[in-house]
């Protein structure tokens, strides 16, 4: 049995200077950036949401900009497992979350338990 929820929206941004495309969504979505953040480090930036809405998290890349979800789960392998029998591939294993794609070409990563209040609001999975 483990537990998974949708954790966030990642904004990826194929630019120079992060804090310039932080800054924009930050306007766009009118919630400032929080520097405070542990996810605001190098190519990383957190925007402030409430502890109950879906984080959002700009983050500079080398690959077409694009925006991709993360669900976050308190087991990665066997999340993994349930949405592979759902027709999602691994794409890329790395040391703390494993990118998939879904069937239908989207990419989207699975992370450890990144938002307080786990596993409220979060699915069982048997």
């Amino acid at each position: 049995m483990h537990h998974s929820r949708l954790c966030s929206i990642q904004i990826d941004c194929n630019v120079a200077d992060v804090d310039q495309a932080a800054n924009f969504w930050a306007s766009a979505l009118g919630r400032p950036v929080d520097n405070d953040h542990v996810g605001t480090r190098g190519n990383y930036r957190q925007l402030e949401t409430p502890p109950d809405e879906i984080a959002v998290q700009i983050q500079r890349v080398d690959h077409e900009s694009r925006a991709h979800i993360d669900i976050e789960t308190d087991d990665i392998a066997a999340e993994v497992a349930r949405l592979e029998k759902l027709g999602a591939t691994v794409f890329k294993t790395l040391e703390r979350w494993v990118v998939m794609q879904s069937p239908t070409g989207q990419r989207f990563c699975v992370v450890r338990v990144q938002r307080p209040g786990f596993p409220k609001n979060a699915n069982r999975w048997d």
